[in-house]
């Protein structure tokens, strides 16, 4: 496995830097200061994907807000989706609260409308979406996200919290792996 990973890690395509995902960064936690300056929101950090965005963000947040976490995948570490998985809901009640959901990536849509379904059945009143990256399909999603760092093309990406196969969270960029996955 460890060099399938060194493989893929060295033959991809750097998509945005790490200073260009900073700069999205930026603009994101502007943007969600503004629309949510007088909401004292409960931020929802959807593991593990992301961990990285969310922390990056709440730095970078000026209102009041509680922090939790949530994890549903489709995933299970592999490369392509099945059946909805939920791991962890939040110990906050979401009951009357303003909830700002912060992924890495809104790519085909149904685990973040599956969690911003969740949160409303759970009694919010308002559900916003913060995602790093949203990839371009040719088809419509099930979800938008009011909050979007960066867009890419329809490629098998990771770093910032995106994966390959549970590896390269950590990668400082966000990157493109070349051939099939």
């Amino acid at each position: 496995m460890l060099k399938e990973i060194q493989h893929v890690q060295a033959t991809a395509d750097l998509i945005y830097s790490e200073a260009q995902v900073e700069a999205a960064l930026d603009s994101m936690a502007a943007a969600i200061n503004d629309a949510l300056a007088d909401q004292n929101p409960l931020v929802l950090c959807v593991l593990n994907g992301g961990i990285v965005a969310a922390g990056k963000l709440l730095t970078r947040l000026t209102m009041p807000l509680t922090i939790d976490s949530i994890s549903a995948t489709r995933y299970q570490n592999q490369t392509s989706g099945g059946v909805i998985e939920w791991l962890l809901k939040p110990g906050t009640p979401l009951n009357n609260r303003t909830i700002l959901i912060i992924d890495d990536i809104l790519d085909e849509g149904i685990t973040l409308a599956a969690i911003k379904d969740y949160c409303l059945e759970q009694g919010a009143i308002e559900v916003y979406c913060a995602v790093l990256i949203d990839k371009l399909l040719a088809h419509d999603k099930p979800i938008r996200a009011e909050f979007i760092g960066l867009q890419v093309e329809n490629r098998y990406l990771f770093g910032y919290g995106m994966d390959y196969k549970g590896y390269l969270r950590n990668a400082a960029g966000i990157y493109a792996c070349n051939g099939s996955v």
